[in-house]
């Protein structure tokens, strides 16, 4: 049976159809589940303006209270039309330099009128590519870890399992797999502060260039779980984006893992973890490794020296201010508000004046970049200032 189908009009002209045959309104509206008040209207704008009066309406209001007076608007227009290159700020000066009797309008006000106008030229942000970093050829246990999430698979319940696994770059130690409902950042945050807590920390860790290890649309790449690692002083490598070799041990690593722990699947997450445990035991102390001389990694794998506690917020003592970022990513100083990152949310960073009203903003020992009185926007520096400083360890 195909869907009735009615329009406004024709339910007002039913509406009013029943009216004039003399059917009380009450009755009417209540069939028609509209209040009586409504139903007056409708019959009355019908007897004032004929089928015109049952036509929809524009809905926008009369006036607009906060509307500039089209005086103002059009000697807004003519300055900008006789400086080209001037802004907002810039020509709200002038107004009241030219009109000092009048309240000027707010700069984004001023900047909304230009725009409606084509008045505006928006200017085109480059678009941030994800590279890779140096890498590192660690010698020692902890020197390096690898992290990484394996592809994943749907357990016996239809449920997706994502394990995210952490190795031992040098010992090819497995410190962890864990079976994850999704790939996100609080999950990552546990399972990597439950491998500090037991192995201590590392000196690096190796990742590739997803979430939630890097973030592609921020700032150098960052995500908040790579600024954590930062601030307990664990240095960053990334692969290059499409050469999964550079991080070629662990993906070894994942290719046992799959064929001896995820087929077939088990039902639920918990038994699918208890395999994982097994895995683990065997990995690192029953099965010889032939990189390793048929030696098991728990032979050469030793915990870290450096213990693992929850770091202090960094101090800027060669800086002007100190201030928290805000979880919207910004920076507030006064009413201005500069745009920073979101994976900064909650951090301190330290600002000074580098220049006659040019600001450096730094993390920790690293600058971040600049702004101006004019741009609400840090502008990175040209160069990844957490990038490791090394040779590569494969050839471009």
């Amino acid at each position: 049976m195909p869907w009735k189908e009615c329009n406004r009009m024709d339910e007002r002209l039913r509406f009013v159809a029943r009216l004039l045959d003399g059917e009380k309104m009450a009755v009417v509206c209540r069939e028609f589940g509209i209040s009586r008040k409504t139903g007056y209207k409708i019959f009355d704008r019908y007897r004032h303006e004929g089928l015109r009066g049952l036509e929809d309406r524009h809905r926008s209001p009369y006036r607009h209270p906060n509307k500039l007076p089209f005086q103002l608007e059009k000697a807004i227009l003519s300055v900008k039309r006789e400086f080209p290159s001037w802004g907002a700020p810039k020509i709200r000066e002038k107004l009241i330099k030219l009109y000092p009797s009048i309240k000027p309008p707010a700069s984004s006000t001023i900047h909304a009128l230009l725009d409606s106008h084509g008045l505006v030229k928006r200017r085109k942000r480059r678009q941030r590519k994800m590279q890779g970093t140096p890498l590192s050829d660690a010698r020692t246990p902890n020197a390096l870890w690898c992290v990484d999430f394996k592809g994943h698979f749907r357990l016996g319940n239809h449920r997706y399992c994502y394990p995210l696994t952490i190795t031992d770059y040098r010992s090819r130690y497995l410190l962890a797999c864990e079976g994850l409902e999704s790939a996100r950042e609080e999950s990552a945050f546990a399972v990597s502060e439950r491998a500090f807590q037991t192995f201590g920390l590392p000196g690096a860790i190796r990742s590739d260039n997803g979430v939630p290890f890097a973030s592609p649309h921020s700032m150098f790449g960052l995500s908040r779980l790579s600024v954590w690692w930062l601030r307990l002083q664990i240095a960053i490598e990334r692969i290059k984006p499409g050469n999964p070799q550079q991080n070629g041990r662990h993906e070894r690593m994942h290719l046992t893992l799959k064929k001896e722990a995820t087929k077939p699947p088990c039902y639920n997450f918990l038994q699918q973890q208890d395999r994982f445990d097994r895995f683990i035991e065997v990995y690192n102390n029953d099965r010889p490794h032939p990189a390793l001389g048929g030696r098991y990694p728990a032979e050469l794998y030793t915990p870290s020296a450096r213990e693992y506690c929850p770091p202090q917020p960094p101090e800027y003592p060669l800086h002007d201010r100190i201030i928290r970022v805000t979880e919207c990513g910004r920076i507030c100083i006064a009413r201005r508000k500069i745009n920073l990152s979101t994976v900064f949310a909650g951090q301190y960073v330290g600002i000074r004046e580098v220049a006659d009203r040019i600001w450096m903003v730094s993390f920790m020992h690293y600058d971040l970049g600049f702004f101006d009185e004019a741009d609400n926007r840090v502008e990175p520096v040209g160069e990844n200032p957490f990038a490791p400083k090394l040779l590569p360890m494969y050839p471009e």
